[in-house]
Order: structure tokens, then sequence, then C-alpha cells
């Protein structure tokens, strides 16, 4: 959950280190910290933000020169953040240097040993005792640091993406990875190392995406080598990335967040480009082509998935049930890993991730995998563990995501989950062929749409001044929108710090309703035509107990308009699809709430873009 970039080349390696730290701190802020080698080896390093540690740097004066180094932002899993804990880290005789993002499982038997052994730690983190470990092998073995590195990982359990310098050896820098990221730039006459691509894509777009037990050794003149951890040779295709520099900057926005919100217009019009044509009655998914058979005859469909994306594949469960009659499971990958799951060989298992990172989905995918099931991944960003691991899949094609809260992603998975869902219950004679071209026609609309709930935007920053100062938040929905409901509440606990829950709106009954008072928001998406009246009831019992609600209603709808406190408009739409608008103004309301509260939208506390540790 770390990010990671390191340089090596003739340029100054400072500034494109810090600039590429700036570009990943959506990946991990508790703490920063950037290595140089020139003759010297210089370590910075501060708790708190990537311009904490630019100002540090610049008032200690520190000596920034050098054509090598690496850099980190953390995301704190073993030990506090602070200026100790935070990456890079040292070895005992200060000679050797790295960057880690990922979890050392064995860390504690391994720093006993090294103990016993001499060394000391100034740390709590696991990466100070992988650095130790590495130069022990080195020094009891007379090895070079690339050896160093990957007879030490021979030894580690976990998961890892390293870089690691060494002083002696001040041309070359090696890297390797198992489980988490690592992504290899192949500049001229330079080459970069980074969690991500967004730090490359200024200077190069040509890539390797490393593969899990990869160990890459990139030299100064040119050469490069990628090996296995049993030493042998790995070869790996070089990928030109299709990215634009301004897809991760701002632009005219204040945040990230609200760039991506309002990209939702062009995102699901992208994402739907080339897969779907209304007028001439077809859509189409590319990524089922080649097992199409197998997909349309499974026997059941299990979606796995986490956080916003969990939520996505809920919505999932009433589209592939309703639209094509298969019966459909929704699992936390965190919880489908451990709990020996029945998989058969006719289940097609479905991933969600919008990095293709996540660490519990890529272990779901493993599991579904060795029981024989059709693996079909969904995700965002191109070249991604779980695009590559997955039998097939389609890519939701919305750009960068930076904002740590998933806006664009969500309706991206969505869409491509409606079209999977139209294009199988066509298949499969499920739907008729006037109510497929029906909703294929209003799946074509929801870009349009989408920019009209945008519009008011005025109009829902007010309501988030009304209900700004709250402790806490319901939000209730039926049917296809309950889980909008769960997205509204996790995304208003994301970014404002409100404690928030979603409920089936008839289940309040069954506890909730006891917190509903003058001072409790209630946020009701009652866009649905089917149990309209069951959900002017639930508001009914939310107005007898003075809950103050907000209502998300269909443009034609007088009734809920009289009764709530607030409502917002979206434009009426296909009940299956009304997720892709009823979920807009609520990203909305949590976006204005937050920075009404004075929170950090795009990097909320404690929380981090891609979750590549357990």
């Amino acid at each position: 959950m770390c990010g990671i970039v390191a340089y090596i080349g003739k340029r100054q390696a400072y500034p494109i280190l810090m600039d590429g730290l700036k570009k990943m701190e959506y990946r991990g802020y508790d703490s920063a910290g950037v290595a140089l080698l020139n003759g010297s080896l210089n370590v910075y390093k501060k708790k708190g933000k990537v311009h904490e540690l630019e100002s540090f740097v610049n008032k200690t004066e520190s000596n920034t020169s050098g054509t090598s180094g690496m850099g980190h932002t953390r995301w704190a899993t073993h030990g506090p953040p602070n200026d100790v804990n935070a990456h890079p880290h040292t070895s005992g005789s200060g000679e050797l240097v790295i960057i880690h993002n990922g979890i050392i499982e064995n860390y504690a038997t391994l720093k006993d040993a090294l103990i016993e052994l001499g060394h000391e730690f100034k740390s709590e983190t696991d990466t100070e005792v992988l650095i130790h470990l590495i130069e022990e092998i080195q020094t009891k073995y007379k090895l070079p640091i690339d050896e160093a590195v990957r007879r030490a990982l021979e030894k580690v359990v976990g998961a890892y993406a390293i870089v690691v310098m060494d002083k002696k050896n001040p041309d070359l820098i090696v890297g390797a990875k198992k489980s988490s990221p690592l992504v290899f730039g192949l500049g001229k006459d330079e080459y970069f190392l980074a969690s991500d691509a967004s730090p490359i894509i200024k200077y190069t777009n040509k890539v390797i995406y490393l593969e899990d037990e990869d160990v890459i050794s990139f030299h100064r003149d040119g050469d490069y080598k990628i090996v296995n951890l049993q030493n042998k040779p790995a070869s790996h295709e070089i990928k030109e990335l299709d990215l634009k520099l301004e897809e991760l900057e701002k632009g005219n926005f204040e945040h990230f967040m609200l760039k991506e919100i309002y990209q939702q217009v062009d995102s699901i019009e992208q994402c739907m480009k080339g897969r779907i044509n209304a007028a001439e009655g077809w859509a189409v998914l590319g990524g089922m082509s080649q097992y199409l058979k197998r997909i349309s005859n499974s026997k059941r469909i299990i979606l796995t998935a986490c956080g916003t994306s969990w939520h996505a594949a809920l919505i999932a469960e009433y589209l592939f049930e309703d639209l094509a009659r298969i019966p459909t499971e929704v699992e936390y990958a965190s919880e489908f890993r451990y709990r020996n799951p029945i998989i058969n060989d006719d289940d097609l298992i479905i991933a969600l991730s919008q990095s293709g990172e996540t660490a519990d989905t890529l272990a779901a995918i493993e599991i579904a995998k060795e029981k024989g099931a059709l693996v079909y991944g969904i995700v965002n960003v191109v070249g991604s563990t779980i695009a590559r691991t997955t039998d097939c899949g389609s890519y939701i094609h919305v750009g960068p995501e930076i904002g740590v809260a998933s806006t664009k992603a969500f309706t991206g998975q969505l869409s491509v989950l409606t079209l999977m869902a139209l294009y199988l219950g066509h298949m499969r004679g499920k739907i008729s062929e006037g109510k497929y071209r029906r909703l294929l026609a209003a799946l074509e609309a929801i870009p349009q749409k989408v920019e009209q709930i945008l519009e008011k935007n005025d109009q829902i920053k007010y309501i988030a001044g009304e209900v700004r100062n709250a402790h806490n938040a319901l939000y209730l929905g039926r049917g296809y929108n309950f889980p909008v409901a769960l997205e509204g509440a996790l995304k208003l606990k994301e970014i404002s710090y409100i404690h928030a829950e979603g409920y089936p709106a008839a289940e309040m009954k069954h506890g909730p309703i006891a917190l509903i008072d003058m001072y409790m928001p209630v946020i009701v998406i009652a866009t649905n035509q089917s149990a309209y009246e069951k959900i002017v009831s639930n508001i009914q019992e939310v107005k007898a107990r003075k809950g103050k609600v907000i209502a998300i209603i269909t443009e034609d709808d007088k009734k809920i308009r009289e009764m709530a406190d607030f409502v917002i408009e979206v434009p009426s739409t296909e009940e299956p699809l009304t997720p892709l608008l009823s979920v807009i103004p609520l990203q909305l309301l949590a976006y204005h709430i937050a920075v009404m509260r004075g929170c950090d939208v795009d990097q909320p506390r404690n929380l981090a873009k891609s979750v590549t540790v357990e």
C-alpha cells in the first residue's frame, strides 16, 4: 500500500523522485523519504506527507545531488508513523538501503536470528529486518548485491515490492516483487522503477510489468537483467503505456475526487464505447468471446471484491439474477479466501478491483483457479496483476483514479457488469427483444443524465451545509438501490469521518430506527418504481421520529417531495440502471460535507488507494 519510485540515469534524481512521490501519494501518506547516491549515501525521511519531507530537505540545506536514488511514501503496517519508521531503511553498516511495500510475515523470527548474530535495529519495521538480512548474506558469502537480494528473498515469507541500493556499487539498482506491484520503465539512457506508471509516464511510455518472484537489476550503462528466485532468466514483453500526463493532474478542480466525479459523464461513455449500439440492438464484451459458451452455461456466478468494488458486485447480483437468470452470490474477498468455499468447475468467478492489485482479491482468484472455476477480471489498471492472472476479463477504461475514495471506478465497474448481464440475458433468451432494446437505449443515455445531475451541484452543496455537523447518518435503499445506500454511507465515512450506516429500508425497523432523532440525517434512495409505496412508508416512519430526510427522487415524484426535508432529483431511467444515477448525488454530498468539515478529501486519514497487503 506504499508508493515506490527509483531512478538511475544522467539526470539529477531528486526532482524525479519528489515528483514521483507526489503522483503516488494516494498510495500512502503517513511518512515519506528519499535516498540518494552521489559518492556518499544520503537518506532523508520525515513523518507526514511529501510536502513535509520536501520542506524538511529545503530547510536543512541537504545534499540532494546524485543521478541515482529511491523514494517512498508509507502507509504504516509495522510500527507507528514517525521519522524512524519511515523508509528508506539502511543496513547495519549504513552501506545498503531499501524501500519496501508489503509485509514480511516471518520478520520476527528473522529478527531474532539476526540479533543473535549481533545486528542492532533502530525501527519497529519488518523492512529494516530485510535489509539487515540482505547485508548478512552479502557479507557472509561475499556476494554482489543482486545475488544477495535474491538469496535473502528465498528466506522470506510474505508480500513485497522492494528496491535496494548499495553504496559500494552506485551504478546498479536492484528490485524484486511478490504480491505487490512493481513497474520497470525503460527510458533513453535511464531506468525507472515504481509501484505504478504514474511517476514514469512523464519520461517514457515503455514499461515492463514485473511478475511475482522476479528480481531485476539494472545498470547505469544500459544493461538490465531479470531472473526469478531460482536464478533462472525471466523474459517479459516491453509494453507501451496508453496514459496521458494531464490525466494525473487536477486541472481546474480543487480536488481529484471532484474532478473524478465530474469525469463520470465521459468515463461511463468511454467504458461503453464499442461495446453497445442501441440502434442496431447489440451489446458485447470482447473479454467474454473466448469463453462465451462456458460463461453462458455457468451454473452459478460468484463475485468477489472489497470495499466499493464489493458494492458494485452487490448490484451485479440483482442484475445477473434479474436479467440473465443465473444464481449469483457476492463474497468479501477477505472472507472468501479463508473459509474453504465450495467452488465447482462450472462456476464463474468475477473478481472486481480498481487497481487490479488488491491482495485479498488476488488470493480469492488463486483459490478459484485451484478449484477449476473460470475467473473473469474486471479492473481499471491496464497490465495489473489481476488482469494478467485471470482467465479472461474486461477493463473499465475510466482512466487513472487518484482520489482515495472511489467514484468513477464504481460507475465504470457497474457499466461493465450491466453490459455483461444484458449480453448474457439476451443470449440465454431470458429477456424479451423489446426489453433488451429498451435497456440498451436507456444505458446509452446514462452519460447525458449524469451530466444533468452534476448541474445540481450547488443545490447538493447547500444541503451538505445543512447536515455537515451531524455525528451519524443513516442511508436507506431497496432492491437495486440497497447497495447504493451502502456505497453512499461508505463515501461519507471515508472522507468526512461521520459515522454512517447503509441498510435495506425495510430493515430500519429491526434496530436502526432506535437511533433516529432530530439530529440524524436519513438519506433515502427513492428512485425505485418497484416497492415505491413501501419506501414512502419508510420515510413516514422516519419523519414520525423527527428524523431529517434527504431523498434522492426521480423528477416527476411529487409525493416524496412534499414529505422530505430536502430532495435531490435525478432523471428517470429503467430500474436496473438507477444505481448509475442515484450514486452521483451521494458522491457529491459526501464530498461537500468533507470539504466543509476541513477534511483531506483526496487523502483521508488511515486510508490508502491500493490495498496490497492483507
